[in-house]
């Protein structure tokens, strides 16, 4: 019977579950036609804030069509593909976004650095916190694979401290900025830690990412998808054809938030901060809904697959874009931002220690969270 209505839906026409294409391709084309005449004088306020909305939709709304089609992989693949599927989506909308605003935006050396640790901010602390609260409030306490929550943390903790840290403690270049050698080291450890974390994820420990009952995490899988199922390839195609226009768009939304940075005088820390809420809040809103239906494990290896493909495959990739562009760039954090971040890093370790959550622990992520808003401002 489940196959059987599975077969109906995959029957719904493609423009009604794809709209979201016929927006963002014809806007794509706009700007990549007219694109000089669209963005050649901003001074008119405006004008500026009409396309920074259009930009801004388009761009979130094909990400959630990307998160959609990757939660639906997840559905025809199971766990742990379908959630690696889905944070490999999103981070690779992230390293395009910042691409597109090294490559043709303003000189912003510290953007990369600000981006991922807005992620691992928002990430470990709005996204863990409220996914643990949420699920507090409905279920009282909830569980989770212990195993696969530290390799996770085993992993990211190093690869953090490493990427966000250590530039900003080593004498060979000055103030956070990345030396030859230490750039092709830390490329070269990312990329190897972050694929055997893909070996003992997808091969050799697959039952460290499912929940603790073998029951609940083949209902995980299959619950809460009320969304138009096709087959794997035609979900597979039309996750590239959405993310498409992200691609195409990122380099008129660079050019629109260095303009709006500079306009306000806002911190420079808010341009990575507007691109990691553009690019995690389809991902967000998925864990969000997997914590409330008692499906934490989900939850978590979204929230921390995020957090970890940021620092395992987004540095590389900035550092090989710069190697290549000649572009400088800082990825060592300031004093206060690296407190904050080993503090996130601590509490994140005490959370994942027992295997069980409550609300308590969501509002101490919550709190850390409101203080690197705060600090932003000040």
């Amino acid at each position: 019977m489940a196959r059987m209505a599975e077969q109906q839906q995959s029957q719904s026409p493609l423009w009604r579950t794809e709209w979201v294409l016929a927006v963002s391709i014809p806007v794509t084309i706009l700007f990549l036609t007219a694109n000089e005449y669209l963005l050649g004088d901003l001074s008119n306020q405006l004008w500026y804030d009409c396309l920074f909305v259009v930009v801004f939709l388009v761009i979130l709304l094909s990400a959630f069509s990307v998160v959609r089609h990757a939660n639906a992989l997840a559905s025809l693949l199971g766990e742990p593909y379908g959630t690696l599927i889905l944070t490999l989506a999103v981070i690779g909308i992230e390293v395009i976004m910042i691409a597109g605003v090294i490559l043709t935006g303003a000189n912003n050396p510290t953007l990369a650095r600000d981006t991922m640790f807005s992620v691992l901010m928002i990430v470990l602390n709005l996204l863990v916190g409220t996914s643990i609260l949420l699920g507090g409030l409905r279920h009282n306490e909830q569980s989770y694979n212990l195993q696969g929550a530290n390799a996770y943390m085993g992993v990211l903790l190093p690869l953090s401290l490493l990427g966000l840290v250590l530039p900003r403690l080593t004498g060979s270049a000055p103030g956070g900025q990345v030396s030859m050698v230490l750039g092709v080291y830390l490329m070269g450890a990312s990329i190897l830690l972050y694929l055997v974390f893909l070996g003992i994820q997808t091969i050799r420990h697959r039952d460290f990412f499912k929940p603790p009952q073998s029951s609940e995490g083949s209902a995980s899988v299959s619950k809460g998808h009320s969304q138009q199922m096709r087959s794997v390839f035609a979900h597979a195609v039309l996750l590239v054809i959405t993310m498409i226009p992200i691609v195409l768009l990122s380099s008129s939304m660079a050019t629109l938030i260095d303009h709006g940075l500079e306009v306000l005088h806002a911190p420079v820390a808010m341009g990575g901060f507007l691109v990691a809420v553009l690019v995690l809040t389809p991902e967000g809103l998925s864990a969000f809904e997997a914590a409330r239906a008692d499906r934490l494990q989900r939850s978590i290896n979204i929230c921390l697959g995020s957090a970890l493909s940021t620092i395992g495959l987004t540095i590389p990739c900035v550092l090989a874009i710069t190697m290549f562009t000649g572009t400088s760039v800082v990825l060592g954090l300031e004093p206060v931002d690296i407190f904050l971040l080993v503090l996130t890093l601590a509490v994140s370790m005490i959370t994942f220690g027992s295997g069980r959550t409550n609300v308590l622990q969501g509002v101490v992520h919550l709190l850390l969270f409101a203080t690197y808003v705060a600090l932003i401002f000040d």
